[in-house]
């Protein structure tokens, strides 16, 4: 399993505190000016909010004053509120503009270091909990960074500078107002920490019911064959359902935690307030400086309560960015070298396995491998067949070093792979899967995955070699026809002869076919095989089939059982001198034709 990611199944550690927020920094750092430039803004905003209260002060106070002064006074005010409105304005442009630059960083980062994972990475974790992390967390981080921090901000200000406008207007009823602060504190510790869990597990569920969506809406057709709705539906419902129940028990803590706070801050202000309406009465005061104390405490109480529901907003985030952080610090087993060895040019297309045996991590108890040693030699057209989990498929998996051996090493032209970047060794690779992956994108963009830089003309030269071609042209839009997801548009075998023509475009000089031809019908599998052996001619090929009819050219045919190198040889060599490869030609063949087509194999049996 990969280090640091934590399966749903388990309980997974709550957010400790809203310093991990912290881990936002450095996506944050290359916009220091743009965040500086919000702050001050912010600023701006909350000073101009102060003096706010000291012009209406004397708007009140000036009523005795003559008309000339009053109108002064209320000139004064609205500039203050034309800078307020036009300062808010750009504090709104700036930090919302900085939350998403930061979000769609943060996306990016995710998904780069996610899609450069081992599949050792993708055993535990759900792609939908993958994609939820990406989608729901960053919306949080995105609120946070782009409305509630600088919310937050903006009223820790207010709450600072109002509490010293207060203690200015009145040092006497501030005192009173300083007494309701631990009041209001403590239920914002004691339930911000409950309220810190509640977001972390209701994150957690959300996860689980993305992937538990995803990963029946991408086998949907399997569910309703197999008439799975009704369980599917269920399952889902139950995950939805307990999803929404931490949700709930979430915002109700939330709304308990706001609903004392507000009430603690505002029974305080009034009773402040009754006293404060005593020493006018009693001339102790002017009318003006009680409706100043009286804005300076709405403001503080406002910013106080703000300041509550924000924390339960940041503690949210914290989790979310603890989850993000999770998957940008997992460590790949898989690593490649610091000072990489560059596979030379032209590549031969020698592949050597050295006594090389493995186990999947999923299956510590069963050896997929078992001290295989095996010379492929350049140009040669080889041939693995077996029976099913025999590690046919293991092979071509540890050719593309998707997983490393536990014991010996794989080379291509004498040099390790560990010693190599995966990208360097696999761009000299074409490979065609037994489960054909098409995008959803247009039929021509599918074939030109296999080479970026292809024309449109050799993009159909390739179709032809794979015999794709006739039926793209019949599509509704020819080759710019759009396959919808996972090829959906197209047939079996059509996606089987789509994933060929982007192996022959790669023109790679290694070629690995896994059960390439399983999905095809007779006359489309002769065809596709014509094709097949023209694009070995002179490369190195690798075939692993269950059908024997589709390896009987090959230069040399290995079988293999139970993780080991059993027989090799030709053919006409393999039947003669008995054992599995001649048990299996009598199950496959009656007078030298082909018997019925075998199933393909399972799927996840390699």
């Amino acid at each position: 399993m990969a280090r640091g990611i934590t399966p749903l199944t388990e309980n997974r550690p709550t957010s400790r505190r809203v310093a991990a927020l912290g881990a936002l920094w450095p996506f944050v750092r290359p916009y220091r000016l743009l965040a500086l430039t919000a702050i001050v803004a912010l600023a701006l905003t909350a000073a101009i909010s102060l003096v706010l209260p000291l012009a209406v002060r004397r708007v009140v106070d000036g009523f005795s004053q003559g008309a000339d002064l009053l109108d002064q006074y209320f000139g004064a005010a609205l500039l203050i509120v034309l800078l307020l409105a036009v300062g808010t304005g750009l504090r709104f442009y700036l930090v919302t503009r900085l939350g998403e630059r930061v979000v769609a960083d943060i996306r990016k980062a995710v998904f780069d270091r996610v899609t450069g994972m081992s599949p050792a990475f993708f055993e535990r974790i759900l792609t939908g909990e993958i994609i939820s992390r990406i989608t729901t967390d960053t919306t949080l981080i995105q609120s946070v960074i782009g409305s509630s921090l600088s919310i937050a901000l903006r009223n820790i200000l207010i709450l600072a500078g109002g509490m010293v406008m207060l203690v200015l207007t009145s040092a006497k009823l501030s005192g009173l107002v300083l007494l309701l602060v631990p009041l209001v504190v403590a239920p914002i510790i004691i339930l911000g920490r409950r309220l810190r869990n509640l977001s972390r597990e209701s994150q957690d569920w959300i996860a689980a019911s993305s992937g538990a969506a995803s990963e029946h809406l991408l086998a949907i057709q399997t569910v309703q064959s197999f008439t799975r709705e009704t369980q599917t539906r269920r399952g889902f419902a139950d995950v939805t359902e307990a999803a929404f129940d931490a949700a709930r028990r979430r915002i109700a803590t939330r709304a308990v935690m706001t609903a004392i706070v507000i009430f603690l801050v505002f029974t305080g202000v009034l009773g402040v307030l009754w006293i404060g309406a005593r020493d006018v009465r009693a001339g102790d005061m002017t009318a003006g400086e009680l409706v100043q104390f009286v804005i300076y405490a709405v403001l503080v109480a406002g910013a106080t309560g703000a300041l509550s529901e924000i924390w339960g907003e940041l503690q949210r985030a914290a989790g979310a960015t603890e989850r993000l952080a999770e998957l940008l610090s997992v460590e790949d087993p898989l690593q490649d070298p610091v000072d990489p060895v560059p596979l030379p040019r032209p590549v031969r297309g020698e592949i050597g396995f050295h006594d090389v045996s493995f186990r999947y991590p999923s299956r510590p108890d069963v050896s997929a491998l078992r001290n295989v040693d095996l010379i492929i030699h350049p140009g040669e057209t080889v041939a693995v067949v077996g029976p099913s989990g025999a590690g046919k498929t293991t092979l071509v998996q540890l050719i593309l070093r998707f997983w490393d051996p536990d014991k010996g090493s794989v080379t291509l032209d004498g040099i390790d792979l560990r010693r190599m970047r995966r990208e360097d060794f696999r761009s000299a690779i074409a490979v065609v899967p037994q489960e054909s992956a098409i995008f959803a994108a247009s039929a021509r963009d599918n074939i030109r995955f296999g080479r970026a830089d292809a024309t449109d003309a050799e993009v159909e030269a390739a179709a032809k070699a794979a015999h794709a071609d006739e039926f793209l042209r019949a599509l509704p839009d020819g080759y710019d026809s759009y396959l919808g997801e996972r090829g959906i548009m197209l047939s079996g075998g059509q996606r089987q002869r789509v994933a060929i023509a982007r192996a022959i475009l790669r023109n790679a000089p290694i070629l690995l076919l896994d059960e390439a031809t399983s999905a095809l019908d007779s006359e489309s599998e002769k065809a596709v095989q014509s094709a097949v052996d023209n694009l070995a001619r002179d490369r190195t090929t690798v075939i692993i089939a269950h059908r024997l009819a589709t390896v009987m050219k090959a230069d040399r045919i290995i079988v293999m059982e139970a993780g080991q190198v059993v027989a090799q040889g030709t053919h006409g060599e393999l039947v003669a001198q008995g054992g599995l490869y001649a048990r299996l030609a009598r199950l496959q063949f009656t007078d030298g034709m082909p018997a019925a087509p075998e199933p393909v194999e399972a799927e996840g049996v390699l």
